[in-house]
């Protein structure tokens, strides 16, 4: 068995021969052009590469390289032409016709048996696309996308049509994810379950090398078919190089020696070195790296199991003490070094269409003092307590919110367990109080409320505090058929003010995409999605 050194050092030849290919196939001065390559780490792994399985940033982010479907978002959460040129919708919203670009071809792969080793898309290639997503047998963790699809038909080459059970407006949006990607059939049909490690798809870079826990190389796709404005052939970089260094730190360290050219999000080990308090990069680092940051569709909040047995947690006025108890503009600028926005809002998160300016809660102790001594009064508990469920990642914030909370008289226990170990307890109801983060899979606000839908109850949906109310229910039923998006907002609003007044969560923050990149990076934008897309971005030579 190779040993750690022996691995990552086999990875870095790879990169090393891949820039020296670079140079002597395109330039007879052997020219360095390792600009051409961006260099990103990916310390927590990737399992495969195949789209059916892009349920984690970290599959997405490289198969958004390789792969393409009917429609994609842009930088703004507009969804905007991909493989389909146009599209229409009945006016009933259940039908949905795609008319299809004719240039967009595969990567090259012998298998295709033509000329070029290639292909173009026809719309039969979605179709068995979608029916391999829906295949027990691959049991893809994406299968839930096409939920309440009826059927669906390649009209023609270039027509492909989708019949929906009943209206979704949000469905173009599910669209969007790398689960409904296009695979080419003879190439998925030899490979088998390797295609994992072998894609073939019709993206801006094609898979050139992986040494699985070492090093992931993709090249550009010289026959891609999306132009820039100037109508300049993307993408501009030449290859993409990604390391997987397991620990935060070691990532830091090689960014900070230009071994890498992002760094992602922001880790409690290295985030006082980067940052001031309130979030600014700190001044030893601002002629050497750019700090970007934006919002991103993730709530981090506190949830309450109302199915518990705990008089605490069934008491609305407890729960409301929790949420007044304390600051969460203090926790963000001490724990958070200025990065995220506090959630004293709703839960649907700012950058989505639906967040309002909803009243929530603010820090008010005053005001949770008297709801507890309410509580004691009217239940004869003088002595409350709860008890909070978190990982290591989050014990200080938590810890926070313990010493906050002990002041106004509610004792706080804190129960830290392994991240599997809370996903696997929360869906068996055995949490009465867990930190919890909801990210968005899709950017439609509905996929923030859809965990406080009754009929959504864990293990048979995401609703993990077993919330129900009526008036909910109704709202979130009644939406899916209104097709005018102000009108929709206006219900998403009402359903996320019925949440805060019922107390189920803690809204905690609204969390921001944080990126750090060298100064010679160019044209990488942050999404709310936090999705990686690289077929605009340059590099200026140094």
């Amino acid at each position: 068995m190779k040993t750690f050194l022996t691995r990552h050092l086999t990875g870095y030849l790879a990169i090393f021969y891949l820039l020296i290919g670079i140079s002597s196939c395109d330039d007879p001065k052997k020219e360095n052009k390792e600009h051409l390559v961006f260099r990103y780490n990916e310390y927590s792994n990737i399992k495969s590469l195949d789209p059916a399985f892009a349920r984690n940033p970290s599959i997405i982010w490289p198969t958004n390289q390789l792969f393409n479907g009917l429609v994609q978002f842009d930088e703004t959460l507009q969804i905007k032409p991909d493989i389909a040129k146009r599209w229409e919708i009945a006016d009933d919203g259940l039908t949905y016709t795609f008319y299809l670009r004719n240039d967009v071809l595969f990567h090259k792969h012998k298998e295709f048996n033509t000329p070029k080793n290639t292909r173009k898309v026809v719309a039969s290639d979605f179709t068995y696309s979608f029916d391999r997503l829906l295949d027990p047998d691959l049991a893809s963790p994406g299968n839930w996308v096409l939920k309440n699809v009826q059927n669906y038909t390649a009209v023609n080459d270039s027509t492909f049509q989708i019949q929906l059970k009943q209206p979704f407006p949000a469905f173009l949006g599910l669209l969007s994810m790398r689960y409904c990607s296009v695979v080419p059939k003879e190439i998925v049909l030899f490979y088998g379950k390797e295609f994992r490690k072998h894609p073939i798809g019709t993206g801006p870079f094609k898979f050139k090398y992986w040494e699985e826990n070492v090093k992931l190389v993709l090249r550009k796709n010289n026959n891609y078919f999306e132009k820039d404005e100037n109508g300049k052939g993307l993408p501009y970089l030449e290859a993409i190089a990604i390391t997987f260094l397991p620990e935060k730190q070691s990532e830091f360290l090689q960014f900070t020696k230009g071994d890498l050219d992002l760094l992602n999000s922001l880790d409690a080990s290295y985030k006082d070195e980067l940052l001031t308090p309130s979030g600014k990069l700190r001044e030893r680092y601002r002629d050497k790296i750019n700090l970007s940051k934006g919002p991103y569709l993730n709530s981090e909040y506190l949830g309450f199991y109302l199915e518990t047995d705990k008089d605490e947690i069934q008491s609305e006025l407890l729960r409301k003490a929790v949420n007044y108890g304390f600051d969460r503009n203090k926790m963000i600028t001490f724990l958070k070094n200025g990065i995220g926005t506090a959630a004293v809002n709703g839960f649907i998160p700012k950058g989505l269409p639906g967040f309002s300016n909803l009243k929530g809660y603010t820090y008010q102790p005053n005001k949770a003092s008297q709801l507890i001594a309410q509580y004691k009064k009217e239940t004869g508990n003088q002595d409350p307590s709860i008890t909070i469920t978190t990982d290591s990642n989050y014990l200080s914030l938590c810890e926070y919110i313990q010493r906050e909370l002990e002041k106004i008289g509610l004792q706080v226990n804190i129960d830290v367990l392994p991240p599997s170990t809370i996903r696997e307890r929360k869906w068996k109801g055995e949490l009465a109080v867990f930190r919890a983060s909801w990210i968005a899979d899709y950017p439609d606000a509905e996929n923030f409320l859809s965990p406080y839908y009754s009929k959504n109850f864990t293990p048979n949906g995401p609703n993990y505090t077993h919330f129900k109310n009526e008036t909910f229910d109704q709202l979130y039923e009644e939406s899916f058929g209104i097709t005018n998006d102000s009108l929709r907002i206006q219900y998403y609003a009402k359903m996320d003010s019925i949440i805060i007044a019922h107390a189920p969560i803690v809204p905690l923050y609204y969390d921001e995409v944080v990126r750090f990149t060298q100064k010679n990076v160019k044209g990488l934008t942050t999404n709310p999605q936090n999705f990686l897309v690289l077929k605009k971005v340059w590099k200026e030579k140094q």
